[in-house]
């Protein structure tokens, strides 16, 4: 089968540093599915896991999460799909990738696709969205219907792909929604998303919220610099407010005062974490899948597919790679077909 691959760690410019290789198509165990990969996304972890670094592989390792496509075999346990289902899902940092025409998942980790999107615009969801569900609504003590009403919360990167969906439900939880973005472009697609408000994350925050009427805030997800903020979102608090986080932060961060003196709660997503430590609820993320696929196709959520390559091919993930390292990527860009 095609698939894209690497064996040595370099910068994206490198031509050697995403190539196209032809391996086997794997082997499903009894829990698996095997899909025909349609289309695929580019998460910032896959850029993170390319970056340059010393070692060197011995076989080609395959990148990607992020994939829609069709069922072409089940494991001999799994129950609920068949060859030919349309589905869609962001696998298991511990296995081989999405880049490939054929991919073995965890059918636990799988989900029915949603009928209203095709194959390209369902694979910009899976990560992302459950990256948002998982921190909004189960590290974070709020519910997905209507815990938001009288809060506020703050979205930092809200035009990035998870701030994408973060803004859509803390919207339909009822919150009042804040988001940060610098350029028009990315302003725009925040209120296309439904940010009520939107500020500039390169100015300080307190002021444009003060100017807003916000003298605090309930909660915040911080998807971008978290030992940037961390002093003023501190400030920023309401007492007992939420601050969720997914950016291991660069720098040591004050971990007492004014959080200690405020309870502020703090809550760390990782949704590689149910697949990679085998939880016994991992479940949870296919159960995730369908329920957003089912709130996308009642129109209560769009997509956030916002630019699209093809084929998929080591020349066209290189390139939206780069778009990823430059920091100027709204929503998510999407590769389909080989």
């Amino acid at each position: 089968m095609k698939a894209v691959a690497l064996t040595r760690y370099l910068p994206i410019d490198d031509p050697q540093s995403l190539v196209d290789v032809e391996l086997p198509k794997p082997e499903i165990g009894p829990q698996d599915l095997l899909v025909r990969v349609e289309a695929v996304s580019v998460n910032p972890v896959d850029t993170k896991l390319r970056a340059p670094k010393p070692q060197v592989e011995a076989q080609p390792r395959v990148l990607g999460f992020d994939a829609a496509g069709t069922v072409e075999a089940v494991g001999a346990d799994v129950t609920g799909f068949k060859p030919g289902d349309e589905v869609y899902y962001a696998g298991d940092v511990t296995r081989a990738g999405s880049n490939a025409q054929y991919q073995a998942v965890d059918a636990r980790l799988v989900a029915h696709r949603p009928r209203r999107l095709d194959a390209a615009a369902a694979a910009a969801l899976p990560l992302v969205t459950i990256t948002a569900w998982e921190l909004l609504f189960q590290r974070m003590p709020y519910q997905p219907e209507q815990s938001g009403h009288g809060k506020s919360l703050l979205v930092i990167a809200g035009a990035g792909g998870v701030g994408s969906m973060a803004i859509q439900l803390a919207r339909r939880a009822g919150f009042t929604v804040i988001a940060t973005a610098s350029r028009p472009e990315t302003q725009a697609w925040c209120r296309a998303m439904g940010a009520q408000h939107v500020i500039d994350h390169r100015q300080p925050l307190t002021a444009q919220l003060k100017a807003l009427g916000f003298s605090e805030i309930d909660a915040v997800v911080n998807l971008a610099d978290t030992a940037h903020y961390w002093n003023e979102l501190g400030e920023l608090l309401a007492p007992q407010g939420h601050v969720g986080l997914i950016v291991e932060p660069k720098s040591p961060v004050n971990m007492g005062d004014p959080y200690k003196a405020k309870c502020i709660g703090i809550h760390w997503e990782m949704m590689f974490a149910r697949p990679r430590f085998k939880t016994a609820d991992m479940g949870e993320q296919g159960r995730i899948l369908a329920r957003v696929a089912a709130l996308i196709d009642e129109g209560e959520l769009r997509g956030i597919q916002h630019e699209t390559l093809s084929p998929i091919s080591a020349e066209n993930l290189r390139e939206a790679h780069r778009r990823l390292e430059s920091g100027s990527t709204i929503g998510k860009v999407v590769l389909t077909g080989w």
